[in-house]
């Protein structure tokens, strides 16, 4: 079915200017500072449970904290695992 003449000449609102954005460059390398803080974190995390367990009863500040090491222990794990997602 052919056009009408019309159509032809109608232009839209988007086919006005369009601005050509330049489009951001990835990132190749990697932050220097993840890979260190993600293994801490993780180390820390893990020795803090390995020490709650094996002589919690004994160090004062555990002893009071009663099972919210377990949650400080699997937070530092959980934050290394957050700290990974910016690892290129």
């Amino acid at each position: 079915m052919p056009e009408s003449s019309s159509r032809k000449t109608k232009k839209s609102a988007t086919d006005k200017v369009k601005v050509e954005k330049t489009p951001k460059k990835p990132r190749t390398t990697s932050r220097v500072w993840v890979a260190p803080l993600m293994l801490g974190c993780w180390l820390l995390g893990l020795a803090w449970l390995v020490v709650f367990y094996v002589a919690g009863q004994d160090i004062p500040v555990m002893r009071d904290l009663n099972n919210w090491n377990l949650l400080i222990g699997m937070g530092l794990i959980a934050g290394g695992f957050v700290v990974s997602t910016q690892w290129i």
